[in-house]
């Protein structure tokens, strides 16, 4: 069989030729009806966004439990600060929630009371009970150095004297009857002297009793000692008396002092909770009104250089106030971003102390509150990807949302001391939570947790891209002309905004779209600001956004350009010249995750006499992905369909990346495969200097891929290496020209007819391009099938020649199934 079109250079397929024009996007600067962004207002309206706004508004609205809303989509830091903006500017119209507080618990000290007050009022309760004690430490203290208190303590002190005395006169006097007397010694012990011819018995006259009259004075002795210890009793209990009336005396004064400033209190605040509390606190403070003198700090009973490792005792800590949600200085609703959700953050603590001697202690002013509790009333915006991998956050978020009640615990979970905590009282939560991740993380969550499903009713997905019309290029001008003014950028005059618009065009994937990705514009825009006041100009200009985005490939491409280095000096073997049978140049993205760049892979096959099949050797090596085998397989069922209707089909053919040592994904090379095989099969050539993408079904049909401007300008690139012929092009699903934006020189190239794009619908226009003859049918004399086709049967005749075979396309599947090595290094490449 001869080869046909091996000498063919002529530029062949004018009628798949996409034009100069159809590369990139066409746009006149004088379009945008200005001449720079100064003369734009600013963006105040996200752009392109109408659905997920709409759905976030519509969550925002409804402030029913489970309306908390998950926002996805739109990758880069826009997304978060466009959920804030929003947030906030609703918010701000929206009342500013009730103060919470935390008070002792005069009935149960370890459960903490939690009070709700008005807005603003929480710190001014703290503020008052601060003052009311500081006045209490000040005029009790005064008012107890009076001249009428002193006058009245006088009077009781002479009241209660007189009775004592009365108490001793009858002691003395029964001391008579039993004829002795009382002597008071002057560190007040009593003695009992006896009297003889009523006079004082010195000792030496007691001395000279006899034994009766010495068991008499005993006698008279121990009944006087009865007597004096009633008499003693009595006078305990008479300075109790005069101890408890000079302490209700005080109390009386101190409730004179506090009766105001209480009944102040409670009008500022009229909440019966609260009276109630004021009411235990003021009997508390009269019944301990020696703190009032007794200001706290480090027991003296200490060493001197141990009172530094002892907390000072706050004697007035039953009357403070803990304000754990105060919004005295918030204008409608609390919007709180917590940008790490961990426990503590997100739920508050209770908080302790350990002294040198490993005391533990606690108390309700301990209570931390966290973001929950300071958004209550409002919003609370986190990651909840950030959420999730913190240990026991999810569980605990999900219990508070459903009860709508938080509960501040001790959280120590890594803790080898036990704290007796405190029990704070819940405190009623009302939150609405935007929380913001990403499609896939929705989509588990959705499917593997059924709370969530009644938590986060509403979904705001943001799109990453917006219709590309009159109305979106000056959306883009206005962001532009907002980023300049926030950020103190230049003025970006209409060719740099068309140069933009290119690059959204380009970021989108389609010449009818624009990126709405914001964050990815906003890198630009500096970029090209930076190159245009590094060329002292004083507005960014199309040269400086095309030189920013340059510069970027320029950053990148150390790999790119190591690649077509050993493309150019033969390591890599791929040829862009000429015509080759069961070979062509197949077309592949690296991604680098900052850069992605298309390099060309030779593709080759080899056809004999056999019923294996079509083996896929990637496969077999276990480097290819599902994807692929499934591209491969495809190419089988064209078979079936286009040559065996009338015979059955068999071979042993085999599909090969050449030089490819690591993972393969994706059918966008199972168009190439195809061409290879059937050149392989018919022993026709396929041109060099044309590389091709596309992937292929089973009727023929050339279908779209992702990523064709890379591969395009892979192929170009290469191609500008060795030099340009002339002839040289890709080959695209036409599905796939109205995502072309290609760079400059790659149009201009293509204008000047040195460089060509091709786009096909079909596998026959595609064979017929690649090698110059009609692919007609089975029965059309000369034509690619008619060829192929007769090299089938003269495979099947000799096949059948063989005893025992049976005729049929058979798949070759592994012993075990694919799975991802990691990539070996390039040739050349250290790791």
């Amino acid at each position: 069989m001869p080869e046909h079109g091996a000498t063919q250079k002529s530029v062949a397929g004018a009628r798949w030729r996409v034009n100069a024009d159809e590369l990139s996007l066409r746009l006149d600067p004088a379009e945008l009806g200005f001449q720079t962004t100064a003369d734009v207002s600013p963006l105040d309206t996200p752009l392109g966004q109408e659905r997920a706004l709409a759905a976030l508004e519509l969550g925002l609205s409804i402030r029913k439990k489970g309306y908390n809303i998950y926002v996805s989509g739109m990758i880069g830091s826009g997304r978060k600060q466009l959920v804030q903006q929003l947030v906030k500017e609703r918010a701000s119209k929206e009342p500013t929630p009730p103060d919470w507080v935390y008070l002792h618990n005069f009935q149960e000290p370890d459960r903490p009371l939690a009070m709700r007050l008005s807005s603003g009022h929480g710190m001014r309760l703290k503020e008052g009970l601060e003052t009311l004690l500081q006045r209490m430490s000040q005029d009790l203290p005064a008012a107890l150095k009076a001249k009428d208190f002193d006058a009245e303590k006088e009077r009781l002190s002479g009241t209660y004297s007189k009775r004592s005395e009365e108490i001793f006169d009858r002691l003395v006097e029964k001391a008579r009857t039993l004829n002795l007397v009382i002597r008071r010694m002057p560190n007040g012990v009593l003695l009992f002297v006896p009297l003889k011819d009523g006079k004082p018995m010195e000792p030496a006259d007691v001395e000279k009793l006899t034994p009766d009259e010495r068991a008499d004075l005993d006698r008279r002795h121990e009944e006087l000692g009865e007597h004096a210890t009633v008499s003693m009793t009595e006078q305990q209990e008479l300075a109790r008396e005069l101890q408890a009336e000079i302490e209700e005396m005080i109390r009386v004064l101190a409730r004179r002092l506090l009766d105001p400033m209480i009944d102040r209190l409670k009008a500022d605040q009229p909440i019966i909770q609260l009276a109630g509390w004021l009411d235990s606190m003021r009997d508390h403070l009269l019944h301990h009104l020696d703190r009032l003198k007794d200001k706290g700090g480090p027991s003296m009973d200490l060493p001197p250089e141990l009172r530094a490792g002892v907390r000072p005792q706050d004697p007035f800590l039953e009357y403070r106030v803990n304000v754990v949600a105060d919004h005295s200085h918030v204008n409608g609703a609390p919007v709180v971003v917590e940008i790490c959700p961990t426990y503590k953050n997100l739920f508050g603590a209770i908080e302790h102390d350990v002294n040198l001697f490993g005391r533990i202690t606690t108390d309700f002013t301990r209570i931390k509150p966290g973001s929950l509790l300071r958004a209550n009333g409002g919003y609370l915006v986190l990651d909840l990807e950030d959420a999730l991998t913190e240990p026991l956050v999810w569980k605990q978020l999900k219990r508070t949302l459903k009860s709508e009640q938080l509960l501040t615990e001790v959280y120590e979970p890594f803790s080898l001391l036990t704290t007796v905590g405190l029990k704070p009282e819940p405190i009623p939560i009302d939150v609405k939570l935007v929380v913001i991740g990403s499609p896939d993380l929705f989509y588990m969550l959705q499917y593997y947790d059924d709370d969530f499903r009644d938590l986060f009713k509403i979904r705001a997905d943001f799109g990453p891209d917006t219709p590309r019309t009159p109305e979106g290029h000056q959306a883009y001008a206005r962001f532009i002309a907002q980023t300049a003014s926030a950020e103190g950028l230049l003025p970006f005059d209409a060719g740099a905004v068309v140069e933009t618009i290119r690059f959204g065009a380009r970021q989108a994937g389609h010449r009818q779209k624009l990126t709405v990705e914001l964050g990815y514009l906003a890198d630009l825009l500096r970029e090209a600001d930076h190159w245009a006041r590094k060329a002292s100009a004083k507005t960014v200009s199309a040269e400086h956004v095309r030189h920013a985005l340059e510069n970027r490939i320029y950053r990148s491409d150390r790999i790119a350009e190591r690649v077509r280095e050993m493309i150019a000096e033969g390591t890599l073997k791929v040829s862009v010249e000429g015509c080759k049978i069961g070979q062509i140049n197949g077309l592949a993205v690296w991604d680098l995750g900052d850069y992605a760049f298309g390099r060309p892979s030779r593709v080759t096959a080899s056809v004999g006499i056999g019923q294996e099949g079509v083996i896929n050797i990637e496969r077999e090596a276990e480097l290819s992905g599902s994807a692929h085998d499934k591209g491969v397989m495809i190419l089988e069922g064209y078979l079936r369909n286009q040559y065996g209707a009338e015979h059955p089909l068999t071979l042993s053919a085999s599909l090969a990346f050449e030089q490819s040592y690591g993972w393969i994904e994706g059918d966008s090379a199972s168009s190439a495969e195809l061409y290879c095989l059937l050149s392989a099969i018919a022993n026709v050539p396929l041109r060099q200097d044309i590389a091709v993408t596309g992937s292929v079904n089973q009727h023929g049909e050339v279908q779209a891929v992702g990523a064709v401007n890379e591969k395009i300008e892979g192929f170009f690139d290469i191609c500008q290496q060795v030099g340009l012929s002339n002839t040289q092009g890709v080959c695209i699903p036409r599905a796939n020209t109205r995502h072309l934006e290609l760079r400059p020189d790659i149009v201009d190239a293509v204008r000047n007819q040195q460089f060509h794009v091709w786009a096909i619908d079909t596998i026959d226009e595609g064979i017929e391009l690649l090698t110059d003859l009609k692919p007609g049918d089975v029965t059309t004399a000369d034509a690619f099938h008619f060829v192929l086709d007769q090299r089938l049967r003269k495979i099947l005749s000799a096949l059948e020649e063989q005893p025992g075979t049976n005729a049929i396309v058979r798949t070759r599947t592994p012993s075990t199934g694919p799975h991802a090595p990691t990539p070996p290094p390039l040739p050349g490449e250290e790791d």
